[in-house]
């Protein structure tokens, strides 16, 4: 059987791979991201998906290797994770009663074919007209600084967002939907991982 690899640290996308019946062997990337200089979401997120799938690749034989990368547009400005809590803050009273973007780039290297897919999946985010109090609530509690676009659908910030036009598991970081094209273009089924 061919392993699965996911090529992140992030506990929400292997929560997400886990809940749909794949154990992905975690590998985390540490791709330096600041050596992508891309100004547009979707050629952003699928460059560093790839950068990120590409760097784990090598420590496999045979295996399929996921990188995801995401960031949250706003009137057309990109943010990914916040710095800190002033930050935090600032960006929620931005995008509060505001519709975002929220773009996950997917790069999927199958090693036994030598194939590599890169995808990206967009989904609209309806943010609520939150109060300043809720805000800094929010903000306190830590979750909004370990996610891009400073919310985390599946926690707290599920509170302030009113509508998805859309893939909801994009916005926790990966389009199970897209993944499961992804895999079928390679000529796998899902259930090969199970």
């Amino acid at each position: 059987m061919t392993k699965f690899v996911l090529a992140s640290a992030s506990p929400a996308r292997r929560r997400l791979l886990h809940n749909v019946g794949i154990e992905p062997i975690v590998c985390q990337s540490d791709f330096d991201e600041s050596q992508v200089k891309v100004t547009d979401p979707v050629e952003l997120v699928k460059t560093l998906a790839l950068h990120k799938a590409q760097t784990v690749a090598p420590k496999f034989n045979d295996a399929l290797v996921l990188g995801c990368d995401s960031v949250l547009s706003i009137q057309g400005e990109i943010h990914g994770k916040p710095a800190n809590p002033q930050e935090a803050i600032a960006r929620w009273q931005m995008m509060r009663g505001r519709v975002g973007e929220l773009y996950t780039g997917h790069a999927l290297i199958d090693l036994s074919q030598d194939k590599t897919i890169v995808r990206c999946g967009i989904t609209q985010v309806y943010f609520a007209n939150v109060s300043d109090r809720a805000i800094q609530a929010y903000v306190a509690t830590g979750e909004p600084l370990k996610c891009a676009g400073c919310f985390a659908l599946e926690g707290r910030g599920g509170l302030f967002v009113e509508k998805l036009d859309g893939c909801h598991s994009n916005v926790i970081g990966l389009s199970l939907p897209l993944l499961y094209q992804m895999l079928s273009e390679l000529g796998y089924e899902v259930t090969d991982f199970w």
